[in-house]
């Protein structure tokens, strides 16, 4: 075995023992098997020998010395001593460790490229174990090496300082280590104009690192650094320039002030750099137009040259040869092919979040802006293709209609171009721009979108995918048109792609087919029968990948059409297959996310037509929950033992039982009353993770409502939790609590007191805060009032600490029956405490005249509040104070209240 003796000596005169090194040596060669059971043998071989301290001098040996050994074996000692430096450099005995830091220094400039950067990956390994300030010796060497005649020393010395730069930017414009960057920048900077472009490049790349931290070092260098940048600026190696043009879009973001005065040459730059043959250079520079966008000089500055842009980034969206090679353009039909399961993204559940109607609602477009073209999954991978539609897109957002004169003329020719790759790109720039030139396009779409629905057949897969993506894009204008113009031609073509032989279109047209269903919502109802067939067909067609998204088009069917998917012959379509999948996966199987995602928006749509399906799915829900929780604690317990649990099982649980409260309502009672959900309720709220109690707070609201008599024997154990969670650090924690306890108060009425110091100084002080998130807002509002309502005598005295901000949150939610029993809260607690609401009154009166057909005795509340206080102030005083009513306010309560 390895001799430890040694260890007593010098380091510098340490010499492996022959046998040992031989040991190494073959350890080595094992390692690069390809063969398991070998490697296994390497590992264990490896545990035994980080048992000798001196081992890991046996690894910078073989790494900086044995020249007789080939690189890769060299190269693959240095990355193992890597790791265990990693896992326990502070266990490493002095003399080693002294050993190994010397044996880098000495032999950065190795002949071998590879061995000088595995060299500097063991450096900025040991410095970033907090070694920068135990190895003051390292920069300033490092830093001197650079002046090196020998190009070999000089690019090791470089490579290793670019590497400490990516690793320990913060820590290097510190106080700590003395502030070496003022050193380090002006140094970098000398090398701009080294002779060597790799050395060039380097040299950029670690000033690179402190641009967006604004070092103080490198703002003080700022205009050298710039004009040193403008010299490189059409350098003939692709790395410098790709290193150029990342500092520039850096800048723009940081020190914008600093490039105005040269903002034109920048922009006449970087046009050149995106049209690089260099893809890295041009992707690199087409950065700069997205970050650009978001400047608010954009406009100014952007507006003379978009002639040149734009036809430079519709150039950059066509698919390079090398994208339709990796995207398996040329096959047609590979649905019958399996899945590999790296494909299969991981799924995040969202919690669920509480949220209120409020005037003229459309579905949130959330998802819009997010992927640019979703249809490239497989190379999601940032490419120049993505990056220019995602450019166009937010200018778009910014030049609006402006930016159509330059785009029309180039997208007719795209559009019905014969080749099929020019065409595809004309169709992802016309969904690109959808979202900020949509008024620009309107007189268009009449004969667009029956071109691009023709698209959905065309031969080329590529082309039906990227179609489906672009209609979903605009879908709301579709669906704004009389049904049989374009709503009805596009949902039968859609469906049809749906059934695709081609996976990557099947995938499209299912996302393109949930979008189409938030904007069409009811419109879908006549053809439900269709619809379901179409998507039950799929189920029996569809490989694992599109299965999820095909699950996600289902709920948000669900979700669109609501009750009207009640109906016998639609469960009857519906339900089995959902059930039969529900059968097949266990417990422990993550495609349970979407499924029960799923099924928790049929079970709210079909309410009672979900009962012969609701026990076994709410017992497995409750075994979901159990199983999570008791995981936690004997992890938490014993964290060697056991491994976390993965806490998604239980949330989407949780929120699928919402569902089934909300869809089942009272129905749910003899399910709540034969099992345990209340006890391991009470321990979700408690839970260490916020999503995990978001949805508990959920569920409590959505049990409260269906079955109080459960929930009201455990009111004096959870009222204490909700209080303590009327934090608005966590928003969707804090909103759903404050939902849940409004909830509560309806059911519990005067026997809310005691509880009502425990949550209102938390409450009243989150509608007070500066940006507070409107949801929250909203629901504080509620709940204020709520309690206002069935304990007014507690609530009231505080009116005047709330009253405004109550008023002004509620005036844009629709009349409905939380915006009812607020109201009716804040009349009654006017009655008992009318001094708190006169510095305020227009704000009241602003919030009243929102209502469009309170209830009649709701009206009468207002009306008599609203003449109380003309009476009270008498009639010359009530016309000042109503002079400053807005005109379309003083109509309304004249109309409505006679005043």
């Amino acid at each position: 075995m390895l001799q430890i003796e040694k260890l007593t000596l010098c380091t510098m005169d340490w010499q492996p023992d022959e046998q040992g090194l031989q040991q190494v040596l073959q350890l080595l060669k094992d390692s690069q098997s390809p063969n398991t059971a070998t490697q296994r043998v390497v590992q264990d071989k490896l545990k035994q020998l980080n048992q000798y301290p001196d081992f890991n001098n046996y690894l910078i040996f073989v790494l900086t010395r044995l020249k007789s050994e080939d690189e890769p074996t060299r190269s693959l000692s240095g990355l193992i001593l890597k790791n265990n430096v990693k896992a326990h450099y502070q266990s490493f005995p002095q003399p080693v460790a002294e050993f190994i830091k010397q044996e880098c220094l000495n032999n950065i400039g190795d002949g071998s490229s590879l061995i000088r950067a595995t060299i500097g990956i063991l450096i900025t390994t040991i410095a970033s174990k907090g070694e920068l300030q135990m190895w003051p010796e390292l920069l300033p060497q490092l830093c001197n090496l650079l002046n090196s005649e020998d190009y070999n020393t000089c690019e090791g010395a470089f490579g290793a300082l670019q590497k400490i730069c990516e690793d320990s930017s913060e820590l290097l414009d510190s106080d700590a280590l003395n502030r070496p960057l003022n050193i380090m920048i002006p140094k970098f900077l000398q090398f701009f104009k080294h002779c060597s472009p790799k050395i060039r490049s380097h040299a950029i790349a670690c000033v690179n690192q402190f641009i967006m931290d604004r070092a103080q070092a490198l703002m003080d260098n700022i205009d050298t650094f710039i004009e040193h940048l403008f010299a490189l600026a059409v350098d003939e190696d692709p790395e410098v320039r790709k290193n150029v043009c990342r500092a520039l879009v850096m800048l723009l973001e940081v020190r914008i002030d600093r490039l105005i005065p040269h903002m034109h040459s920048i922009i006449q730059y970087m046009l050149q750099r995106t049209q690089d043959n260099d893809e890295n250079v041009a992707l690199e520079a087409c950065e700069f137009w997205l970050t650009l966008a978001e400047q608010p000089i954009c406009k100014e500055v952007l507006s003379s040259h978009l002639v040149q842009l734009i036809p430079i980034l519709v150039n950059g969206m066509k698919y390079s040869e090398i994208d339709i090679i990796l995207l398996k353009g040329d096959v047609e039909e590979d649905e019958a092919i399996p899945d590999s399961e790296q494909d299969i993204k991981p799924r995040f559940h969202k919690s669920r979040t509480v949220t209120l109607q409020h005037e003229e609602e459309r579905p949130q477009d959330d998802e819009d802006g997010e992927d640019e073209d979703d249809d490239d999954d497989t190379l999601s991978d940032w490419n120049l293709r993505k990056c220019s539609a995602a450019a166009l897109d937010v200018l778009a957002n910014v030049f609006r209609d402006e930016l159509l004169p330059h785009l029309l003329p180039l997208l007719k020719g795209l559009l019905f171009h014969p080749e099929w790759v020019i065409k595809e790109s004309g169709i992802l720039v016309l969904g690109a721009i959808a979202e900020g030139c949509m008024q620009g396009m309107v007189p268009y779409l009449p004969e667009l979108i029956p071109h691009l629905i023709q698209c959905l057949s065309d031969k080329k897969a590529l082309v039906r995918s990227i179609a489906c993506w672009t209609l979903s894009r605009y879908a709301h204008w579709v669906v704004s048109q009389p049904p049989d113009m374009h709503l009805k031609p596009l949902m039968t073509e859609l469906l049809k792609r749906i059934l695709d032989s081609n996976k990557r279109v099947q995938e499209a047209a299912c996302s393109a087919f949930a979008t189409l269903e938030e904007e069409a919502c009811t419109e879908l109802v006549p053809y439900l029968s269709f619809i379901l067939d179409t998507l039950v067909f799929a189920f029996g067609k569809y490989q694992h990948k599109n299965l999820l998204i095909l699950y996600d088009a289902i709920g948000t069917l669900a979700d669109s059409v609501g009750h009207h998917l009640n109906q016998p012959e639609y469960i009857q379509k519906l339900m089995p297959p959902l059930i039969q999948k529900w059968n097949e996966l266990k417990d422990e199987d993550k495609d349970l996310f979407p499924l029960l995602e799923c099924l928790s928006s049929v079970a709210t749509a079909l309410q009672s037509g979900f009962l012969p399906y609701c026990e076994p799915v709410y017992q497995r829900c409750v075994t979901l929950v159990q199983k999570t929780l008791a995981q936690a604690m004997m992890y938490n317990q014993q964290p060697d033992q056991y491994e976390a649990p993965d806490k998604d099982f239980m949330i989407v649980a949780l929120d699928l039982l919402s569902g089934l409260a909300e869809g089942l309502g009272c129905h749910v009672e003899q399910l709540v009353a034969r099992s345990n959900i209340m006890t391991l309720l009470f321990q979700c709220m408690q839970d260490t993770m916020p999503e995990v109690r978001q949805s508990s707070f959920a569920l409590l609201g959505d049990l409260t409502k269906a079955c109080f008599l459960h929930v009201k024997p455990c009111i004096a154990e959870f009222m204490p939790i909700l209080g303590t969670n009327l934090n608005p650090e966590f928003i969707s924690v804090c909103n759903n609590a404050t939902w849940a306890i409004g909830e509560i108060c309806m059911q519990m009425g005067a026997e809310m007191q005691p509880y009502v110091q425990m949550v209102l100084n938390n409450l009243v002080e989150i509608i007070n805060r500066p940006n507070t998130p409107k949801t929250l807002l909203e629901n504080t509002a509620i709940t204020i009032g709520r309690l206002g309502y069935v304990c007014p005598q507690e609530v009231a005295p505080m009116l005047q600490q709330f009253i405004r901000p109550w008023c002004t949150s509620l005036r844009n939610i629709r009349d409905n029956e939380e915006k009812d029993s607020a109201f009716r809260g804040i009349c009654m607690m006017i009655g008992v405490n009318p001094g708190g609401v006169v510095q305020d009154f227009i704000f009241f009166c602003d919030a009243v005249a929102s209502w469009v057909s309170p209830k009649d005795d709701l009206r009468d509340m207002f009306y008599k509040i609203l003449h109380g206080f003309k009476d009270q102030v008498g009639e010359e005083n009530w016309q000042q104070f109503s002079e400053q009513f807005p005109p379309l306010l003083k109509e309304r309560l004249a109309a409505f209240y006679g005043v």
